[in-house]
């Protein structure tokens, strides 16, 4: 008889822990577990189901000897990545991989897609544990859901290594669990069953599929299981090359982003919106007249702008840019280039090692606005009723926007319900729900479902920003010796109102930062560190409090705190008469930095001899655990830099490019890969081309025609990826961790090429080569000229 309160015994469940050895953790050697012993939960199911304990495993940096040594930075003790799975940890048992009767194994991943093949390596993890074919695993994106409370966040290049372990644990037990089910259907020892392409064999005698398992071995009540996980060095899934799994999809367009979705009566809905940026609208003239164009159905005044609904996107286009508005102030309507500039350097922190003994470099660098435009433009599906709310948007912190939705429509958070979409592109952007809560607010004044989307022109002149900044260095140097390195990074303030703020107060107590810190600052120290053994080091943030509409764009910080000390890496070598890659591997503080340079010189052929005019920039970078190498060669050569493209600014082009990275373990490399090539991608647009120019308050650019990312002209016709073999059990960040050196090596080539330090960026910042866009209307007529257009 069964005690009172408790279910009755589980004799499958029995026979699972009771075969787990004693032991926690047998070694098979440096760089890797052997069959490491980890825990997961059973939990109460009609299949199969099986919790990941999140947040299990924290990393720490290393340190080496030089003969000045710097103490260690925050970032090397404690970064932001294991701030974030430290503030996961309380929720960790509420995600699940489940097994279900088809034989095939789901997963709602608590992350946003945006395109950088999270959903690929969680299926690998899965297929890799269980012994299941990689096209078994379902892996889908997990509504908001309040109980996670920190789980729920995508940033900081921290999904894979926050869940890879976890997620292979609950994997692992899943396993276990078929397995020990078999066992004591057919009455013999698990030791002689084995698990290949989702099957559990006994030898030639018995088969089963996991599929037929699955309800047999689902547990009663929820336990805590134990299995060990697979060595390393018996990986057949992890750790080798894999196609994505919705490539076929993304080639046939059969690939549904947020713009792709159909939900019934949600029509497409468009904003007129102000002249300036956080415009308000004082009156509308001819709002009923708008509303009785074809198509339109309904006109509403929201927070910042006139929303139409229509039948079409195009009738939506046209109604929006017949209303007649008239437009309050906005936030930084009187702000510019110039003004922002001054009021950087005015706010500059000062430098506090004086120069006595020694010789020093000072160097002033200023970076431009930067777009947060993702390649889809922004979107959300909106059905708010009188008593509940439903939301489509691609979320990368969806429980936040839940919350903050459900209080602007006075409808309790319970009562409002957010799907995860798959966004195309983000890298910051998507940390923020203001579309979302803007489709919300125009569903609910209208009374129905609406389908909105932010047109290219919103999203450059009123979506997000990376802000204006300036990186001030002094290094003071002697005796063949760095002795002091001082950086001061002045910002436009960061907004951080999306999560990040949050994990960072339920945290404090455990951050390796000290005092009355802001949010920004405490993710700066949490993320900015100097490789270098440069004696005495210190890197300050100050922020100017203006209200533009800012992001953490991909790398927040790095690449431009980077590009300025990479530039004066290479003075400080000039000085001191050695070759930069000479005088880095001399300094550097880790092994792991001195093989990727090493690897990078040598695959890049450092110094080959070159055409004047053509030159070789190096650059390092290491953050999120990971260590990076980039070496480039830029051609400046004038018949290069005055060539001719239509509707574009060229100037210099990289001709070669590598990247030599070290992510510890390496999940997926052709992943890797692409997150790297995507990563100089990013870096050539940030050097050389890619910037916002702002004029009384507002973005001057208009659309990708006006915003030069890289095009296809631009990018290396020679671009290379070596990724290291793995120095360690688990991966490091990747998505964000090759923007900064690849800046850099692009910022030091251009130096050694042209005979001139760039203090300026993107070099071509000065030119603006286009005809602005009107301010009014917002949004301009569609075009009609695609075919004259196309190359």
């Amino acid at each position: 008889m069964a005690e009172q309160g408790r279910s009755p015994r589980d004799p499958v469940e029995e026979a699972a822990q009771a075969a787990q050895p004693a032991q926690s953790e047998r070694p098979d050697g440096p760089g890797g577990p052997g069959r490491r012993r980890v825990l997961a939960y059973l939990l109460a199911a009609p299949t199969l189901a099986v919790g990941a304990r999140l947040g299990l495993d924290a990393v720490g940096g290393e340190s080496a000897e030089a003969a000045v040594p710097s103490l260690p930075q925050p970032e090397e003790l404690f970064d932001l990545g294991d701030m974030q799975t430290l503030a996961a940890a309380p929720t960790s048992g509420l995600i699940s991989v489940q097994v279900h009767s088809d034989g095939t194994a789901s997963f709602a991943v608590p992350r946003a897609e945006v395109g950088q093949g999270m959903t690929t390596a969680v299926a690998m993890m899965i297929a890799e544990e269980m012994d299941l074919p990689l096209a078994k695993v379902r892996v889908s994106l997990a509504d908001a859901r309040p109980e996670l409370l920190m789980n729920q966040l995508t940033g900081g290049s921290n999904s894979m290594r926050s869940i890879y372990l976890p997620v292979r644990s609950a994997a692992a037990v899943a396993r276990q669990r078929l397995v020990a089910t078999a066992a004591q259907q057919w009455g013999v020892p698990e030791s002689e069953l084995t698990t290949r392409e989702g099957v559990i064999t006994d030898g030639a005698a018995k088969s089963a599929t996991y599929g037929s398992l699955a309800e047999a071995a689902a547990s009663a009540r929820t336990v805590t299981a134990s299995a060990h996980l697979k060595s390393t060095s018996d990986f057949t899934i992890l750790g080798t090359p894999q196609n994505r799994v919705d490539a076929r999809d993304i080639v046939t367009g059969a690939k549904k982003f947020g713009m792709d979705l159909h939900v019934p009566d949600a029509k497409p809905t468009m904003v007129r919106r102000p002249p300036t940026v956080n415009g308000t609208v004082v009156s509308v003239a001819n709002a009923d007249a708008v509303r009785n164009m074809p198509g339109i159905t309904d006109v509403a005044t929201v927070k910042h702008g006139v929303a139409v609904r229509g039948e079409t996107f195009g009738q939506c286009i046209d109604a929006l840019r017949a209303l007649e508005v008239t437009w309050g102030p906005g936030t930084v309507d009187k702000e510019s280039d110039d003004t922002v500039l001054a009021r950087l350097r005015a706010a500059a922190l000062p430098m506090v090692v004086p120069p006595l003994l020694t010789k020093k470099i000072d160097a002033e660098f200023t970076f431009a606005f930067a777009s947060n435009s993702p390649l889809e433009p922004d979107n959300a599906i909106a059905d708010v009723r009188s008593d509940r709310a439903e939301i489509w948007a691609s979320l990368k912190v969806p429980i936040v926007a839940q919350r903050d939705i459900a209080d602007r429509l006075g409808l309790p958070q319970t009562a409002v319900t957010v799907h995860v979409v798959e966004g195309g592109g983000s890298f910051g952007r998507h940390l923020f729900h203001d579309v979302a809560a803007e489709a919300a607010e125009i569903s609910q004044k209208m009374g129905k479902p609406v389908k909105l989307s932010w047109s290219r022109t919103d999203n450059f002149r009123q979506g997000r920003t990376h802000p204006m900044c300036i990186s001030r260095v002094r290094a003071t140097y002697a005796l063949g010796n760095v002795v002091s390195y001082e950086q001061r990074h002045t910002s436009s303030q960061t907004d951080f109102g999306h999560g990040l703020g949050e994990m960072i107060t339920s945290t404090a107590a455990k951050l390796p930062v000290a005092g009355n810190l802001t949010f920004a600052e405490t993710i700066f120290q949490l993320t900015q560190s100097t490789p270098y053994n440069f004696g005495v080091t210190t890197q300050l943030l100050n922020e100017v409090p203006l209200k533009f509409n800012t992001g953490s764009m991909r790398n927040i910080y790095s690449p431009n705190v980077a590009c300025a000390r990479e530039l004066v890496v290479d003075q400080l070598a000039a000085k001191m008469g050695k070759d930069p890659v000479a005088f880095r591997r001399e300094f550097l503080k880790e092994e792991r930095l001195r093989a990727v340079l090493d690897k990078a010189a040598e695959a890049g052929e450092w110094g080959r001899a070159l055409p004047a005019g053509v030159a070789q920039g190096i650059a390092l970078h290491t953050e999120y655990r990971g260590a990076v190498a980039s070496l480039v060669e830029i051609d400046c050569r004038p018949e290069t830099v005055n060539r001719k493209v239509r509707d574009g600014v060229t100037g210099p082009r990289v001709t070669r490019a590598l990247m030599v990275v070290d992510a510890g373990f390496a999940i997926n490399p052709r992943g890797l890969e692409a997150q790297m090539m995507g990563g100089m991608n990013d870096a050539l647009a940030m050097a050389l081309t890619s910037s916002l120019h702002i004029k009384d308050g507002i973005p001057l650019e208009g659309s990708w025609d006006h915003y030069f990312y890289t095009r296809q002209w631009n990018t290396p016709p020679d671009l290379r990826v070596i990724v290291m073999p793995s120095t360690g059990d688990k991966p490091s960040g990747a998505g964000e961790l090759g923007v900064a050196p690849a800046f850099a090596a692009i910022a030091c080539a251009y130096a050694r090429a042209t005979g001139t330090l760039p203090t300026s960026f993107p070099i071509n910042h000065g030119t603006l080569s286009f005809d602005p866009l009107p301010l009014e209307p917002s949004t301009p007529q569609s075009p009609t000229d695609g075919l004259d257009r196309a190359f």
